[in-house]
């Protein structure tokens, strides 16, 4: 019973390994290897024939799909157009953006984050919208036709920037940016951009002027376009999810893959009347959000060749000739702060993923917060937290040591018995029983305490990975970034040392590849450390040395003294 004990121990260890393996290869964009979920395709609407094309890149209508082959060569034509047409980057800065507008479309195509640097070369601020080679990720809007008549201003469309500050002035609250477009079809597109002190949530006002002499029944898409690679510098060992996801209250939270999107393995909510789109890498996030009650069809996509983009359209009332109609969206590209995503709009703070474990997740990173308001150092409050948790699974844990304890105690009359009945199998397993008996031990009771602690470190874990706080932020002398490699690799090499210690206080099972096994196991672990971040390293170290202290404190208690079982190979 001994050795069944050690066996589930280690099943358990090794399942956690599974499923942080099948979650590794989901955020890397592969299948997951062991717990395949099915998807389903996205079904396509011809789009009915006769209907009106638009420029390249932008989205159809709600339900419809390719247009016919003239209103592609009419599209193309409109996009020499657009290609002819001057163009300028128009910059805007306020205390935490530096952003760059493109005159075609008044797209938003660069967003340079001054509060944060960039992880591989830290002398630049770190940059989250872009548009250079090998790097496009933009935030664009634009008109469509609902009916399927004359084309409206799109992203393609050129537009003047109205004269006005472009920085956030000393004393003031908020900058505003007016881009307007040419009269197409009929229709005037009037864009106002309005960046607010402190913010990364931008208010953007659609104002769409019918100067033609007929109505016009247009529709508003918002979009975010961005290629299907991973942000520079994300580390394969703990890669996070990179994507589009949108939010519904029907649906909740759904991130898809860009390879789902390019082989049609998509299965999202197509209509709401409330939620966002989004695109999320780890640390950062962007999305487009309109108010509830605000009839939308969302979409994601393919655009290009290795260009996607996920959105949404919103339809407008019919707009008689010399009248207008306005709509409100807030365009939030930033850090995934949780606080500041609850307060946009319900359901944003999904966007900072914690997987299947966020219902653990959630009041962990409350309670890493609350203490980092005492605190002031990130480092120091994990290392706190961790001294909560083990607190609160104190009498947990002194049940498993207990056990443990008594185990040792009576692992000499087991290894005698073993050695004197090994010849009669069944004989030593009665034998056994009668010992456990005799002595009053449990051996299945240093399992279970433990197993139950499981699911809330992995979710502490994840907690950690995910929280861009510990981005840049310092611990204690060389450890200047919790969420980087130790430069000198002390924590890992500290973190190896502590594991060996732990498993040299264990029991030393009988059987002899058992034993290799139990050494083998924690140091194979160890290594994957010299490549995690800083504070994951520090919470698996301070959870170690609580753990052989706790250990050492019972066994002592007990009778039993510590001793060091080497391995023998």
């Amino acid at each position: 019973m001994n050795d069944i004990r050690r066996t589930i121990l280690w099943v358990i260890f090794g399942f956690s390994l599974v499923m942080l393996w099948d979650q590794w290869q989901l955020h890397n964009g592969r299948k997951p290897t062991f717990f395949p979920s099915a998807t389903s395709t996205v079904a396509q609407v011809e789009r009915p024939v006769g209907a009106a094309s638009v420029p390249s890149g932008v989205p159809v209508a709600a339900g419809s799909a390719a247009a016919n082959p003239a209103a592609i060569a009419t599209a193309a034509a409109s996009d020499v157009q657009t290609q002819a047409a001057p163009r300028e980057l128009v910059e805007a800065q306020t205390d935490v953006y530096k952003l760059s507008f493109d005159t075609e479309g008044g797209s938003l195509v660069r967003a340079e984050f001054l509060k944060h640097v960039d992880m591989i070369d830290k002398t630049r601020k770190f940059v989250l919208f872009d548009n250079n080679v090998g790097r496009l990720y933009m935030a664009q809007t634009g008109l469509i036709s609902a009916a399927g008549g004359a084309a409206f201003p799109t992203h393609k469309t050129p537009m003047t920037l109205a004269p006005g500050a472009r920085s956030l002035a000393d004393g003031a609250n908020t900058l505003d940016l007016r881009f307007e477009s040419a009269e197409v079809g009929g229709v005037k597109l009037i864009k106002t951009y309005t960046l607010t002190r402190g913010s990364y949530a931008v208010a953007v006002k659609h104002e769409v002027l019918n100067v033609g002499t007929s109505p016009v029944a247009p529709q508003l898409y918002l979009q975010l376009v961005r290629d299907g690679n991973k942000p520079p510098g994300e580390s394969s060992f703990y890669s996070t999810f990179t994507g589009p996801a949108i939010y519904t209250q029907a649906k909740k939270y759904q991130k898809v893959e860009f390879t789902d999107i390019e082989k049609g393995k998509v299965d999202i909510e197509k209509s709401a009347s409330n939620g966002y789109v989004a695109m999320v890498q780890h640390y950062f996030a962007s999305a487009w959000l309109l108010g509830d009650g605000q009839q939308r069809d969302l979409f994601m996509r393919k655009v290009d060749n290795n260009l996607y983009s996920v959105g949404m359209i919103a339809p407008l009332p019919s707009i008689a000739p010399g009248t207008s109609q306005t709509l409100q969206a807030t365009l939030f590209a930033g850090p995934q702060e949780e606080k500041i995503l609850e307060s946009l709009t319900p359901g944003l703070e999904l966007v900072k993923d914690y997987g299947w474990l966020t219902i653990l997740a959630k009041p962990l990173y409350w309670l890493l917060d609350q203490l980092h308001g005492f605190i002031h150092n990130w480092g120091w409050s994990i290392m706190a937290l961790v001294l909560l948790l083990k607190a609160a699974f104190y009498w947990l844990n002194a049940k498993a040591y207990a056990s443990m304890a008594k185990m040792k105690a009576i692992n000499p009359k087991i290894m005698e018995m073993r050695e004197r009945l090994k010849d009669n199998p069944q004989q030593m397993q009665q034998e056994m029983m009668r010992i456990y008996r005799e002595e009053k031990v449990n051996p299945m009771g240093g399992c279970f305490p433990i197993m139950i602690q499981i699911p809330v470190f992995i979710a502490l874990y994840w907690v950690l990975l995910a929280s861009v706080e510990m981005r840049n932020a310092p611990w204690l002398g060389w450890i200047t970034d919790l969420s980087s490699p130790d430069p000198w690799y002390i924590l890992p090499v500290v973190m190896t040392l502590t594991t060996v210690l732990q498993t040299a206080l264990n029991p030393a099972p009988p059987d002899p590849m058992q034993a290799k096994l139990m050494w083998f196991m924690p140091l194979a672990f160890s290594i994957m450390f010299f490549f995690f971040p800083a504070g994951l390293v520090l919470y698996w170290i301070t959870n170690n040395v609580l753990s052989i202290a706790q250990q050492w404190i019972i066994n002592t208690r007990m009778g039993v003294p510590p001793q060091f079982n080497l391995p023998k190979f």
